[in-house]
C-alpha cells in the first residue's frame, strides 16, 4: 500500500493594495491612456491641442502629459460634438463663454467680500461716533448728568415761524 503524500501548505500571498491620490489637475496619463479614457483616437487629442481646446503639460522630454481634468474636458469636448452637434468653432465658443462665467463668479466672490468688509467697517466707525456723542451730549443738568435726546436739541435750533406781516396790525 502506498502513503498518500502529503502537500505541504500553500502560503497565501497577500496582495497589498495601495491607493494614491493625484491632483486632479497634475499630468500623469500619456496621449495613448488619455485617449482610450476619453473614447478618442490620440490623433483627435493632437488637433484640439492645436485648436486650443486642450493643453496638456509636457514632461521634460517634451511627452504630452494629460490630467484626470484634461479627460474631463476632452469628454465634455465630445459630449458637445456628437450629442449637441456643435462643431469645434461652437466648441470653442462655449468653453470661452464658460470660461468668461467663471472668471466673472470670481470677480463677483471679490467685490462680495470687499463689500462685507466696508460695512463692517462702517459699522465700526459708526459705533465710534455714537460713542463720542454720547459723551458730547452729557451736559450739566439740574446739578447732574443727564444725556438729552437728539430730538430735543434739534428742537432748540429750529428757526422761529416767519410773521407775516399783515398780522402785525
Amino acid at each position: 500500500m502506498r502513503k498518500a503524500r502529503r502537500e505541504p501548505p500553500v502560503k497565501q500571498q497577500r496582495r497589498q493594495v495601495t491607493r494614491l491620490e493625484v491632483e486632479t489637475d497634475r499630468g500623469v496619463f500619456m496621449i495613448s491612456v488619455a485617449a482610450r479614457l476619453a473614447n478618442m483616437h490620440p490623433q483627435t487629442l493632437r488637433m484640439y491641442e492645436s485648436r486650443g481646446l486642450i493643453e496638456p503639460q509636457r514632461s521634460p522630454k517634451g511627452t504630452r502629459l494629460y490630467s484626470q481634468e484634461d479627460v474631463e474636458r476632452l469628454k465634455r469636448i465630445q459630449e458637445m460634438t456628437a450629442e449637441l452637434g456643435l462643431n469645434l468653432a461652437g466648441v470653442e465658443r462655449v468653453l470661452r463663454l464658460e470660461q468668461e462665467i467663471d472668471d466673472m463668479h470670481g470677480r463677483i466672490e471679490e467685490i462680495e467680500l470687499q463689500a462685507l468688509q466696508a460695512q463692517v467697517r462702517l459699522a465700526e466707525e459708526l459705533e465710534q461716533v455714537r460713542r463720542s456723542f454720547r459723551a458730547e451730549l452729557a451736559v450739566p443738568y439740574r446739578g447732574g448728568l443727564e444725556l438729552v435726546r437728539a430730538a430735543e436739541v434739534r428742537s432748540l435750533f429750529r428757526p422761529p415761524p416767519e410773521r407775516n406781516p399783515d398780522d402785525a396790525a
